[in-house]
């Protein structure tokens, strides 16, 4: 079995990071730390959910960078010169600019049939999306899950009773259930 393992993306740290790769049957993260690599394979078959948040700690990342270096431009346009002072406050407010249009950091959990792993999947939330679509492209074409046909908005559909007994209500619950968890 001869598998292609594509890059899907990238999370770095100063220690190291992590790096998810996509093959025909697996998902596979590569955690460097410092000199060693981890390798954690999950397989699409067995993949439940995979989950992704923005973290809340990404309001301090805004703040206290962004609040320490226009403190330290205010006191060095006060006790140095004004051009040093003005060169802190901008870059203060440089941080703050640049962390709002990359948006927020993101946390994820991934789900399969045996454990349940929190390990970053994405650096920012924008990109999940992307990186969640050929995810589960993957997980469709390995389950041979067709994707379902889109109904036209203007086609007549029967009418239907307004009030349905409680025994179908639960079974069509049910039925859509199964059917988007198992793909």
């Amino acid at each position: 079995m001869n598998s292609v393992f594509l890059k899907i993306s990238r999370v770095g740290s100063l220690t190291g990071g992590t790096k998810w790769y996509l093959s025909n049957d697996c998902l596979l993260a590569a955690k460097r730390m410092m000199y060693a690599v981890e390798y954690r394979r999950f397989y699409l078959h067995d993949l439940e959910s995979i989950v992704i948040w923005p973290s809340r700690v990404w309001r301090w990342r805004v703040t206290i960078p962004a609040l320490l270096l226009v403190m330290l431009g205010a006191s060095l346009w006060r006790w140095v010169n004004s051009t040093s002072g003005a060169i802190f406050c901008g870059m203060g407010l440089a941080w703050v600019l640049l962390e709002l249009a990359l948006g927020p950091t993101a946390a994820s959990c991934i789900r399969t049939t045996g454990a349940s792993v929190n390990l970053p999947l994405v650096r920012r939330t924008r990109r999940a999306q992307k990186v969640l679509a050929r995810i589960d492209a993957a997980v469709r074409a390995t389950r041979g899950v067709i994707e379902p046909v889109n109904v036209p908005a203007n086609v007549p559909q029967s009418p239907e009773p307004a009030v349905q007994p409680s025994s179908e209500v639960a079974t069509a619950t049910i039925t859509e259930t199964t059917q988007t968890n198992g793909s």
